[in-house]
């Protein structure tokens, strides 16, 4: 980030840089906005930001918090509010769709991708977004364990396996592309110990097994004795 660029960073935790001193309202303003991404009518943003009281006292809160919050950081055109500063989530979007288009990821890439939007927060305005996301990046990085390990990219390839799993341990698809990865790296064990992972979480969670075709499939290469374990 460029010397004098203002950021507001919302995957992984709220950040806002460089730091300053912001009160609630304002780190919540900048939020909404990062996620946003666009400019939003003052009235949609009160109401959206303040449901639960009546929209005189939300536009009230909303011409408060706007005050508090220091120059620069949002602009406004009319009765259209919007961020001005950059934020990672553009950044995250951006990367996601390079990954389900094939593109390799780094490693820093993987671990931006692996954090959810503001988690912990639990406002109406944030919760479709979060979901919304969260699936964006599970699929992005169960795309590229795929891809990196069909190019060889083995060890990146079970980074961002894992980084899928860890986020939806139930997803059958990025077990299986993590199990892939690991055969491809010729790690018969790890891929079984994910294997047997995935069983004892479906059993527990959901009364049932793995793909029968999964299963099928390793134990015809061999590892129907590890599978057991």
């Amino acid at each position: 980030m460029a010397e004098g660029t203002r950021m507001v960073a919302v995957v992984g935790r709220l950040g806002v840089y460089p730091m300053i001193r912001l009160s609630l309202p304002a780190r919540r303003i900048l939020a909404y906005l990062a996620i946003r991404g666009q400019p939003i009518e003052r009235s949609l943003a009160a109401a959206e930001l303040w449901p639960d009281v009546p929209d005189d006292l939300a536009r009230a809160n909303l011409r408060r918090t706007l005050w508090q919050t220091p120059d620069g950081w949002i602009g406004a055109v009319g009765e259209e509010i919007v961020l001005d500063a950059q934020t990672d989530l553009v950044e995250a979007r951006r990367l996601a769709g390079n990954a389900l288009d094939g593109a390799p990821l780094t490693l820093p890439q993987i671990a931006l991708l692996s954090s959810d939007i503001l988690p912990g927060w639990h406002d109406e305005w944030v919760i479709g977004d979060q979901d919304a996301f969260r699936l964006l990046r599970v699929q992005a990085l169960e795309a590229a364990c795929r891809s990196m390990a069909l190019n060889g990219a083995h060890a990146l390839a079970t980074q961002a396996g894992a980084a899928a799993l860890n986020a939806e341990p139930l997803r059958e698809s990025a077990a299986e592309a993590l199990i892939d990865a690991h055969l491809a790296q010729r790690n018969r064990y790890e891929a079984a110990q994910c294997f047997r992972s995935l069983a004892e979480r479906l059993r527990d969670e959901l009364g049932v097994g793995p793909d029968p075709r999964l299963t099928e499939r390793l134990v015809a290469i061999g590892l129907a004795d590890l599978l057991a374990k």
